[in-house]
């Protein structure tokens, strides 16, 4: 590569750079979590005054957060009954929190994992 390409090469990728680095740093520690920034560890009180239902897919992961990203803290059986709580959308489709009557468990399913789509009530 020619000297004078490397230049200009090095300036757009330092130019990019500063324009990139501000708009990261304008996100506000501690903000609330977007649908494309979803949080792990979140929970909600019981919003879905439904009853119970058993819907979730065989052997689906119950999740600390609307995220494939967070951490599974159970598994949810089709022959166990589910509370639904509420639901979120994410950049990867709606999630229900829901709590498995079976083991306690509270978690995050995502919707498509539900028979039933999961809750109609927004966190």
């Amino acid at each position: 590569m020619h000297r004078s390409a490397k230049r200009t090469a090095t300036a757009l990728l330092l130019a990019a750079g500063t324009l990139i680095v501000p708009l990261a740093a304008a996100v506000p520690a501690g903000a609330a979590p977007t649908a494309a920034l979803a949080a792990c560890n979140v929970s909600y009180g019981d919003k879905d005054g439904s009853s119970w239902h058993k819907s979730s897919k065989n052997g689906v992961n119950m999740r600390s957060g609307p995220s494939t990203g967070c951490a599974v803290l159970g598994v949810s059986y089709s022959t166990q009954l589910i509370d639904y709580h509420c639901y979120v959308s994410a950049s990867d489709g709606t999630w229900t929190y829901a709590r498995n009557d079976a083991t306690g468990v509270k978690g995050w399913i995502r919707d498509d994992l539900l028979t039933d789509s999961g809750s109609r009530v927004r966190c």
